[in-house]
């Protein structure tokens, strides 16, 4: 019996947006022609360089930019057809600490709350309060909060209609790591409860260890979308590490295409090609050149690794 499809919470298709000429300004295609689906339920990891089109696309779902072509459907609702129901879908932790300094987080999340017509019996200030940690700060006013503090509160504002997709717009940047711990704690209890989390963030580790596919974004356009356990065996390089027992002899002989280099703890760096060689034929090599091995590691790429080579140079 096969798995049924998960539905999708997120249909992207031919989404282009080109921003006028203004003043000395060219005209400027932000958006080539995205398609991208996000299953629900899924961590989605929205990557690319500064410039490649991502707050455009953010922007765009979350209903503050127009796009030039194409169609938007968020939770089944296109957003050209019901712009209201597409819109309460989602919801949105800007990067901008956009809050009023004169605001209690308490009345933050019940302005909030009101905004996107939530009713007073079915908010759920408290309960959010409780969820970012802020219980206890209620009713101070926002000005007087930390820069952490603050951040949470915008997670809060972006949960208070109960979206089915939060948008997670590089939510850990400038912040220490408790902060970060207790952000990615909350994000994986909200996956845990069904929530689609789509993730923007330039700490790279973060998003290999939290996202379940990863889409990169690059001038516009869609380069990369898989699993993320299936970009990262996307790329050829591997990286033998071996500690030999005594000084290496200069003039090393290695197999073809096999590069070196020794760290500074004096341990070797053997690059290679997975398909041209193994590791075996690589240790077979050093032990014929006289190497005695003491230890030897093996190290995989990361995410680094690919998003530089599907972004670095490219047209």
């Amino acid at each position: 019996m096969t798995e049924a499809r998960r539905p999708n919470a997120i249909e992207i298709s031919a989404l282009r947006k080109t921003y006028a000429a203004s003043g000395r300004a060219p005209e400027k295609e932000a958006l080539g022609g995205v398609d991208l689906d996000i299953p629900a339920g899924t961590i989605m990891g929205l990557l690319g360089p500064n410039g490649a089109g991502k707050s455009t696309l953010i922007n765009i779902l979350a209903g503050l930019v127009t796009k030039t072509s194409g169609t938007v459907r968020i939770w089944g609702f296109d957003q050209d057809v019901n712009p209201r129901q597409s819109r309460a879908a989602i919801g949105v932790m800007p990067q901008e600490l956009n809050i009023d300094p004169f605001f209690t987080p308490r009345a933050a999340l019940e302005v909030q709350a009101g905004l996107y017509g939530v009713p007073k019996r079915l908010r759920r200030t408290d309960e959010i309060l409780a969820l970012i940690g802020l219980s206890d700060k209620a009713d101070a006013y926002a000005r007087n909060l930390s820069g952490g503090m603050r951040r949470r509160l915008l997670l809060g504002k972006a949960l208070v209609h109960r979206p089915h997709v939060l948008v997670l717009d590089e939510p850990t940047a400038g912040v220490d790591i408790e902060l970060r711990q207790m952000l990615w704690a909350n994000v994986r209890q909200l996956n845990r409860d069904g929530m689609t989390i789509i993730l923007t963030t330039h700490y790279l580790e973060e998003a290999e260890q939290m996202c379940d596919e990863i889409a990169i974004i690059n001038h516009g356009r869609l380069v990369a979308r898989d699993r993320t356990s299936v970009l990262m065996d996307s790329l050829d390089q591997k990286t033998l590490v071996v500690q030999p027992d005594r000084p290496v002899p200069d003039g090393l002989s290695l197999p073809e295409g096999v590069s070196v280099e020794t760290r500074r703890d004096g341990r070797l760096a053997l690059s290679y090609s997975r398909k041209r060689h193994s590791a075996g034929a690589i240790l077979g090599a050093l032990d014929a050149a006289g190497v005695g091995i003491a230890d030897v590691a093996t190290e995989e790429p990361h995410l680094e690794d690919v998003f530089l080579a599907l972004t670095s140079g490219a047209a």
